[in-house]
């Protein structure tokens, strides 16, 4: 008997469950996690055209496709970084859960050194650097443990389920300099399929 897979309307459903309850931060984080390995380890759980990049456009090289925004704020979004492709020191703004379901990526998180007085300036220190594989999840706490680069430094896409406390679109984040220090504002305008 062939064993009964976790599907992505269930890890909406009890998603949406968990953050209606209004959890603490810690039981977010152990039950939100628990649920995001379960769904990419069935990586058929997402439908193929949102495992890979969108091969045209601004970006053809990176995918970022809206699977589920609920009215509470939970959004979950499929990304796709292709060979090469990577992403720049930058923050969320929001709790944030990353599961990536093939593949794998390079991820530097840092840690913020200054006061944070300064809208247009941080210091930043590296913290670590590890390769995130198929069937990690990886946590992002605002303020605290948020701030990392992504690197698909691999020749094949790296799909991923990312789970926000918020829809990004519209929302005020950080791009960071650690050479220089210097911040930028930027924020998602759209997802790739709406």
């Amino acid at each position: 008997m062939a064993a009964v897979k976790y599907s992505l309307d269930e890890f909406i459903s009890d998603m949406t469950s968990l953050v209606e309850a209004l959890p603490n931060q810690a039981k977010l984080f152990g039950k939100g996690s628990s649920h995001l390995q379960r769904l990419i380890q069935n990586p058929d759980a997402i439908p193929e055209e949102y495992r890979m990049p969108t091969g045209s456009g601004p970006r053809a090289n990176h995918g970022s496709y809206l699977l589920h925004q609920a009215p509470s704020g939970l959004s979950i979004t499929a990304v796709v970084w292709g060979p090469g492709d990577f992403a720049l020191p930058h923050d969320h703004g929001t709790w944030g859960m990353i599961g990536v379901v093939g593949n794998s990526l390079m991820e530097t998180r840092y840690r913020r050194m200054d006061d944070r007085s300064q809208d247009d300036f941080a210091l930043l220190e590296e913290d670590r650097v590890g390769e995130v594989r198929p069937g990690e999840v990886t946590l992002l706490i605002p303020n605290i443990d948020e701030i990392h680069q992504m690197n698909n430094l691999t020749d094949k896409p790296t799909p991923e389920i990312h789970v926000y406390g918020l829809d990004l679109r519209g929302w005020d984040r950080r791009q960071y300099n650690p050479e220089t220090g210097k911040i930028s504002h930027f924020s998602t305008t759209k997802w790739d399929n709406c």
